[in-house]
């Protein structure tokens, strides 16, 4: 091999190598994104969610909207994870189970629509309060630390579904 060869083969691999790096740093910025989208837009949601439902027990549900519309901000950022999930390739399947069960549970709950407000009956008020219980028993709440690690999310998403009544009372 002339000098002129190994030269360019000797740049070609440190090329390579580079090209490794940078692939890998994207890999993990892309979950370190994902994991952000589900923290910031479902985690931290949940535990608005449930200051809001104890806040309007203790107001006499003076204005339900407040919760319906916190409600309906967790839908779309479980389903911004979700769909996000897909797009970058990168879901477990196990972990798009547990958040689409969730998804639907939270979905049986009023929520707001476009340029409409959700109007609760009592049942439906009752049905919020419970599922604020069941919040605070998973560990999203207010006055409750929250770990920002995305496995003991999922887990806390897992167990929150999983007492999650089908169909509501």
């Amino acid at each position: 091999m002339s000098k002129k060869q190994t030269l360019l083969f000797k740049f070609s691999i440190g090329l390579n190598i580079l090209l490794i790096v940078f692939a890998a740093w994207g890999y993990v910025h892309i979950n370190r994104v994902k994991e952000q989208i589900l923290i910031t837009e479902v985690q931290h949601n949940l535990v608005e969610l449930e200051g809001l439902i104890a806040n309007q027990k203790d107001n006499n549900w003076s204005e339900p909207n407040l919760v319906t519309t916190e409600l309906g901000d967790v839908l779309n950022g479980i389903s911004l994870g979700i769909s996000t999930d897909g797009q970058l390739g990168i879901p477990s399947k196990n972990d798009k189970k547990i958040l689409n069960n969730l998804l639907y549970k939270l979905r049986q709950f009023p929520n707001d629509e476009l340029y409409k407000f959700a109007e609760l009956t009592k049942e439906d008020k009752d049905n919020f309060e419970n599922l604020q219980k069941i919040l605070r028993e998973v560990g999203l709440g207010l006055n409750i630390t929250v770990s920002g690690d995305m496995k003991y999310f999922i887990k806390q998403a897992q167990e929150l579904a999983a007492k999650i009544e089908v169909p509501l009372k």
